[in-house]
C-alpha cells in the first residue's frame, strides 16, 4: 500500500486497485486520501468503478493499512480497479490550514520558545497550545504580525524522509511537550519550511507559504497556569 499524499500533495485523483473488502470500508493498492492523524481530518471524495460509485466518507489508518469508509449502494471487489478522486477545494484549505499551524508553532518556538501543548484543526480554522505563562491582547498581535510576515516571505516547503536514528539528531525536531512518535516508526517525514520550521510530521501541505494567504487570530485563552490557547483562521 503506497500512501501517494506523501509523494505529491497536490495530486487530485489516481487509478488504483481493490486490495481488501471488509464491510463498508476498503483497502486500496495506493491512495491519494489523507487518514485522519497528527490533528489533521481525513480526506473525503468518490470512489468510481466499473458497477458504481461511493462517497469516501472515513478514512483511518489501523495496524498498518489505510482502510476508506464507503457510502454506497453497492461495493467494489477485491481486485476491481477503482478511480478516487478527492474532494480536493477541502483537501487545499486543510493543506493552507496545517501550513498555517507550522508557522504558528515556528514562529512561537524561534521567538518566545515555547513549546506546543496540544492541537487541532478542520478545514480553514485551528486552534494550537502552548506553554506560555501569561497570554494578553499586545502579546497576540505581536505574533499575529510576525505569522503574516513569514506568510507574506514565500517561504518554500520541502518535505524529506530519514531513519529514526538519523532525526532524533536534529535539536528541537519534536517540538510537542510530550514526544508523540510511536517506537515502531523507524522512518521519519520531516516537513521544513526555509528558514523559519523543521518539525517531524506526517500530514499534507502547501509548497510555498505564500499559498496559506493572511492568517487571523480569533481567539485565545488560558487552558491551564502555563498552558494557553490560541484559534487562528484563514481567509477562504
Amino acid at each position: 500500500m503506497h500512501a501517494l499524499f506523501h509523494q505529491d500533495a497536490y495530486l487530485k485523483s489516481f487509478d488504483t486497485t481493490v486490495l481488501e473488502v471488509h464491510e463498508d470500508r476498503l483497502v486500496l493498492a495506493e491512495t491519494a486520501f489523507y487518514p485522519t492523524g497528527g490533528g489533521q481530518p481525513n480526506d473525503t471524495g468518490i470512489l468510481r468503478w466499473q458497477e458504481g460509485d461511493g462517497q469516501v466518507v472515513e478514512v483511518r489508518r489501523r495496524e498498518g493499512k489505510i482502510w476508506h469508509a464507503l457510502k454506497a449502494e453497492t461495493f467494489p471487489r477485491v481486485g476491481d480497479a477503482v478511480h478516487g478522486e478527492l474532494d480536493w477545494e477541502r483537501r487545499y484549505l486543510l493543506m493552507r490550514t496545517h501550513t498555517a499551524m507550522h508557522i504558528l508553532c515556528g514562529v512561537i518556538w524561534r521567538d518566545y520558545g515555547a513549546s506546543v501543548t496540544g492541537g487541532n484543526m478542520k478545514p480553514g480554522q485551528g486552534r494550537m497550545d502552548f506553554e506560555f505563562a501569561a497570554m494578553k491582547k499586545e502579546l497576540v498581535e505581536e505574533i499575529q504580525q510576525r505569522i503574516n510576515t513569514e506568510v507574506e516571505a514565500a517561504r518554500p516547503i520541502r518535505t524529506t524522509f530519514l531513519s529514526r536514528e538519523e532525526a532524533f539528531k536534529i535539536p528541537d525536531l519534536i517540538r510537542t511537550k510530550i514526544n508523540l512518535l510511536p517506537e515502531h516508526i523507524q522512518e521519519v517525514r520531516i516537513v521544513e519550511i526555509e528558514g523559519l520550521d523543521l518539525q517531524a510530521d506526517g500530514g499534507t501541505h502547501v509548497a510555498n507559504t505564500s499559498e496559506v494567504g493572511p492568517i487571523h487570530i480569533v481567539d485565545y485563552k488560558s487552558k491551564g497556569a502555563i498552558n494557553k490557547r490560541l484559534v487562528v483562521e484563514l481567509e477562504q
